[in-house]
């Protein structure tokens, strides 16, 4: 016979139909396990659950627990798969949202990076699963002057930007795309127009994403748009039925498809990125203004300040490449470990700026780094209207001249390779 404390002891996880069968052998229990059982008797609460990947860099070995997220008080619990215990109480945090819990995601919960790799039960499997899907907006060349403007429109409508590359399409991966347009009068055109210029693809999640995403942009052509669809993304910035800001794939077949072009399952590279690594200096979108919604924006203003962005894409830092990347203020900089946490608390943007004497320039734009001190001096600066505090001021910008080419190279030469 099978007692409370075998089960504890050896599982975590039981079916309800078995609490009133305690002679069921322990091994017909852990083959029928559907539920988590100290959730189970702790609390009633509606709960999702997730399995959690971490990578644990002393035993150079991926260790796995099982991550639950109660959304009525936003607490969080954590249980050890391997050794069969609990790894984190119950507790609340407020860093962590509803909206970033995904399958996929990379998220923190007290500086310990989580990949989240699966559904932890059918429940969650049932509820989150299908609603959340995955699709390309690929943004077309002539959105480059507009970039910001198009990404901030698609945060707005509710998307999560899970990937993004800035890349330049080949002829060969042009006709590969567009391989269902060859029998389209204007299939030539669009082949020239698509390889005139850098692209910026990206993965986008939400709620019916596939659907969703076809109507934020509005009919094919431009002009149509205009009259059908005044508010969509080309309707506001599209030029005609080629010049049409961007694409988005019709099926979610088409989707699979399409993502995996740019951002291959495998892990590899995909497509190369677009740094020139001339005249330029690094600036990184923090993971706090990522989180808030204000990559677009920043996008935008940086654009707007006469910047050329002539490469971006989205990281998800590790706390060895964090403090990497900040090496240069280690000792010198009291927030050293802060910054460094920050930056390895989600997905960054990382960005190839190029001007003349960039570094300066670039440098002066951005403000000083405590935001308050920015919102006195420098009213303007980028850190003054987006940054919250000395950690979370909105952007890095390289300081010293000779570190602009250098910082480029990290994530863009090491990191993306």
């Amino acid at each position: 016979m099978c007692c409370a404390s075998d089960v504890f002891a050896g599982r975590s996880t039981f079916h309800l139909d078995e609490v009133h069968f305690p002679e069921l052998s322990f091994m017909r229990l852990l083959l029928n396990s559907s539920i988590p059982l100290f959730p189970f008797f702790q609390s009633q609460d509606e709960r999702y659950a997730f399995i959690a990947e971490w990578y644990d860099t002393n035993a150079s070995l991926f260790r796995r627990y099982e991550l639950l997220y109660y959304p009525k008080d936003g607490s969080v619990e954590m249980y050890d798969m391997k050794n069969r215990c609990r790894f984190l109480n119950r507790i609340k945090y407020e860093d962590l949202q509803f909206k970033d819990l995904f399958v996929g995601n990379k998220i923190t919960i007290f500086s310990r990076h989580l990949n989240l790799v699966d559904y932890g039960d059918q429940y969650t499997s049932r509820m989150l699963g299908s609603r959340k899907e995955r699709t390309l907006a690929l943004l077309k060349p002539d959105v480059a002057l507009k970039l910001g403007d198009v990404i901030d429109m698609i945060i707005r409508a509710g998307f999560t930007i899970t990937k993004a590359k800035m890349t330049k399409v080949s002829r060969a991966e042009a006709i590969d795309f567009y391989a269902d347009h060859q029998a389209k009068p204007y299939y030539n055109e669009l082949l020239e127009f698509m390889t005139s210029g850098p692209v910026v693809a990206m993965e986008i999640l939400g709620d019916d994403a596939i659907s969703r995403w076809k109507n934020l942009l509005g009919p094919a052509n431009s002009s149509v748009a205009r009259t059908d669809a005044p508010n969509s993304v080309r309707a506001c910035f599209g030029t005609d039925g080629i010049r049409n800001v961007a694409h988005g794939p019709d099926s979610f077949s088409s989707a699979a498809r399409e993502l995996e072009l740019f951002f291959p399952s495998s892990g590899g590279r995909g497509p190369a990125n677009t740094a020139k690594y001339t005249h330029c200096t690094c600036c990184v979108i923090k993971p706090h203004a990522v989180k808030e919604g204000l990559t677009g924006k920043i996008i935008k203003a940086i654009l707007d300040g006469g910047f050329d962005i002539s490469a971006l894409q989205m990281f998800y830092m590790d706390r060895a490449n964090a403090e990497e990347f900040y090496s240069i203020y280690k000792g010198v900089v009291a927030e050293y470990a802060e910054m460094v946490v920050e930056l390895c608390s989600g997905p960054c943007v990382a960005l190839e700026i190029r001007q003349v004497d960039p570094e300066k320039v670039f440098r002066d734009f951005c403000g000083p780094s405590d935001p308050e001190i920015a919102r006195f001096l420098r009213p303007g600066t980028l850190r003054a209207i987006f940054g919250k505090n000395k950690i979370q001021n909105a952007v890095h910008c390289t300081d010293l001249p000779e570190d602009g080419l250098l910082e480029v190279q990290y994530f863009f030469n090491i990191l993306d390779n």
